[in-house]
């Protein structure tokens, strides 16, 4: 009754609104009645490794961003094909479920001060290669039908506190962040 009244243009689901296929297929079908919108938006954070609303036994565990970095040190473009293949694999699992949109992937580019909230959810700390993976997982889940959702705030891989529980301070001159922070989004805008 209150979706329906006042009408939200989607929903996002957290662990705590899974639990096993089924359920989160009739879920999502339900919250989109509620709206009487079939197309309604449903999102989730899937991202892989620890940033995984969908967890075994019921969905595989997919790597997190760290392994492609550790593959992209010695190999770019199979580090890509590997992330955009796993992108793909995720977009499966969700749009199994009806779920069209995936809160990934993580854009923040690490600096020796990043917060572990980040930690092993980044592309790396060069923009271009946070980009290029970035690209990928963007890409493949767009193949596999899932809208990816880019995240977080330009300047987050700078926070040196949790944003789920503080508020951080960043104080990169506009330069720097420009030149580092946002090349990894800019790169992206054009999808």
């Amino acid at each position: 009754d209150f979706f329906r009244a006042v009408d939200p243009l989607g929903f996002i689901l957290f662990a705590r609104n899974v639990e096993t296929p089924d359920q989160v297929r009739s879920l999502v079908a339900a919250l989109r009645q509620s709206v009487g919108r079939a197309d309604a938006p449903v999102l989730i954070d899937q991202e892989g490794g620890r940033v995984s609303r969908l967890k075994p036994p019921h969905w595989p565990q997919r790597p997190a961003a760290s392994r492609f970095v550790e593959l992209a040190r010695r190999d770019m473009a199979r580090a890509m094909e590997a992330a955009r293949l796993n992108a793909q694999l995720i977009a499966a699992d969700l749009s199994a479920l009806g779920i069209n949109v995936d809160c990934a992937p993580v854009l923040d580019v690490l600096q020796p001060e990043t917060h572990d909230v980040i930690g092993d959810r980044a592309y790396g700390a060069e923009p271009a290669m946070v980009a290029a993976l970035g690209r990928a997982v963007a890409e493949g889940l767009l193949e596999g039908g899932v809208l990816p959702v880019i995240k977080h705030i330009p300047g987050h891989g700078r926070a040196t506190v949790d944003s789920h529980e503080a508020l951080p301070v960043v104080d990169a001159d506009r330069t720097t962040l420009d030149r580092v922070d946002f090349a990894p989004f800019r790169a992206l805008a054009d999808m």
